[in-house]
């Protein structure tokens, strides 16, 4: 008498605690959401300080906006990839944002300085006030396009990294780093003394 053949099941790996966490988080477990937020929180501020600069003076504030922001998601996370990488999306959204708001703030002193005729501020360190430029560029592109860029180029993904992070396709993430890199060097063509800075 033949023995029966037990059918191959695959193998699936159980997921990984930050996504169980995730997962009971996003049901309304306090217990899990303060253990994922606890483990996130250094990402979250390492991402934001990338963003913004170590010495941004908002940066716990946007930290802050970031967590919240992280735990208004939550219910969203489809475990498509680590919990790390969505946290590392969101507050890199955060603080893109917040520096939108900064550049809009910064243009209407600048009107209110020029109607006064009050003078500059004081000049800055070269090297910190580049840094701030390219910041202050990434906050005039597409949303999309500046996060794609902060994802690659500020926090050093691969692109296989940042198409998980965003849920996009790869092709679509190369074309708004693409779009991303014409709309940065557009914006510095467009200001001679903006070019000159960054050289």
């Amino acid at each position: 008498m033949m023995t029966p053949i037990t059918p191959f099941v695959p193998f699936a790996p159980a997921p990984a605690p930050q996504v169980v966490l995730a997962r009971a988080a996003a049901q309304g477990d306090a217990r899990a959401a303060d253990r994922l937020m606890t483990a996130l929180a250094p990402r979250v501020r390492r991402v934001v300080s990338a963003v913004l600069g170590a010495a941004h003076p908002e940066l716990d504030d946007v930290v802050q906006q970031a967590m919240l922001g992280l735990m208004r998601a939550l219910p969203s996370f489809r475990a498509e990839c680590e919990p790390a990488h969505f946290a590392s999306r969101i507050a890199a959204r955060v603080a893109i944002a917040s520096a939108r708001r900064a550049r809009a703030a910064r243009a209407r002193r600048d009107d209110e300085v020029e109607v006064d005729g009050l003078g500059s501020e004081p000049s800055e360190p070269v090297d910190r006030r580049r840094q701030e430029l390219v910041r202050d560029l990434l906050a005039r592109i597409p949303s999309e396009q500046a996060e794609a860029l902060a994802l690659r180029f500020v926090l050093g993904w691969s692109l296989g990294e940042v198409a998980e992070a965003t849920g996009a396709p790869l092709n679509t993430v190369r074309s708004r780093l693409r779009l991303g890199r014409a709309a940065l060097r557009a914006a510095i063509l467009a200001d001679p003394a903006l070019a000159d800075a960054l050289v």
